[in-house]
């Protein structure tokens, strides 16, 4: 298969017409109509279907768009690694943020990017850590900010910084905002809205609180930290998190945080990167600013 071929199905499939694709690549019509069809003789599958709307795919345009788009993406960090060694951080490097992390890094981090890798371009996708580290094994990210992890022969784990949790409820009136530490047997008595394992957060207390011979009463199961912190405020159920998830909503005044047990419950955040691919300045470069700035935010 020519790779420009798969270039053209790709931006056809994914922008669903041959108009569009002719437009965003610069080539002709014609043209391009001609490629994706010799890449249609060339398999004995016809890929996309054609209407009045532009094109849907077809089962085997499907099954050909996820394999085209993992050989591109191959192909560009290969470009990319030529490019390095000359030395220079320089392309795009693919970063995986836990949603909890993302609302607070990600600005700061493009913003620094342009100031201190002009010739680099972020590319910030969200995720929970378990799917992290998948993407980081497949390929489809460069590096990636994770917790609490089980470790791997296939990642490399650099630790950053230990975030503390706290149980956090609605805040009453006249109400510290931050309170008397939590117990483990307080947390246990208390109903939470807690995100759904193998979420690293569900882990860690679980963990925490089996360790005493108590189990989580979980009330709501929900991924979403804002929808946590709504539901929160509501009233009658609460949650486990760190500082920066409930400063991050722009409404901390309405929550109050306990600190969890003696020594503290906490979480470690990781830097993540893939232990199967080298390292060339890009992302030895981009992980430094990723943990100089977590380090900076999360002070």
């Amino acid at each position: 298969m020519d790779l420009k071929q798969l270039e053209y199905f790709t931006h056809v499939a994914e922008l669903g017409s041959f108009t569009r694709a002719s437009s965003f690549l610069g080539i002709a019509q014609p043209a391009l109509s001609r490629q994706v069809r010799a890449l249609e003789v060339e398999l004995h599958h016809s890929l996309l279907e054609r209407n009045g709307r532009g094109v849907v795919l077809t089962e085997a345009g499907q099954r050909l768009l996820a394999h085209a788009r993992g050989i591109l993406q191959q192909v560009e960090r290969a470009r990319h690694e030529m490019d390095d060694l000359r030395g220079a951080a320089s392309g795009r490097l693919a970063i995986a943020l836990p949603p909890s992390v993302s609302r607070t890094l990600t600005a700061p981090l493009v913003q620094a990017f342009r100031t201190r890798l002009p010739q680099a371009t972020p590319s910030v996708v969200e995720g929970l850590s378990t799917y992290v580290l998948e993407w980081l094994i497949i390929g489809r990210v460069d590096c990636g900010v994770v917790y609490n992890v089980t470790p791997s022969p296939a990642i490399d784990l650099q630790p950053v910084l230990d975030e503390a949790l706290y149980l956090v409820s609605a805040r009453q009136p006249g109400q510290a905002m931050v309170g008397r530490t939590a117990s483990l047997a307080d947390l246990a008595d208390r109903p939470l809205v807690i995100p759904s394992r193998p979420h690293s957060l569900r882990m860690v207390v679980e963990t925490a609180l089996a360790n005493e011979g108590r189990r989580a009463k979980v009330a709501l199961e929900v991924e979403s930290v804002p929808a946590i912190l709504e539901l929160v405020r509501q009233g009658g159920v609460h949650a486990v998190l760190a500082h920066n998830a409930i400063r991050s909503s722009g409404d901390e005044p309405a929550f109050q945080r306990r600190p969890i047990g003696k020594p503290p419950l906490a979480t470690t955040l990781w830097i993540a990167t893939s232990a199967q691919r080298p390292r060339g300045p890009l992302i030895e470069q981009g992980t430094a600013l990723v943990r100089e700035l977590l380090m900076k935010l999360w002070a």
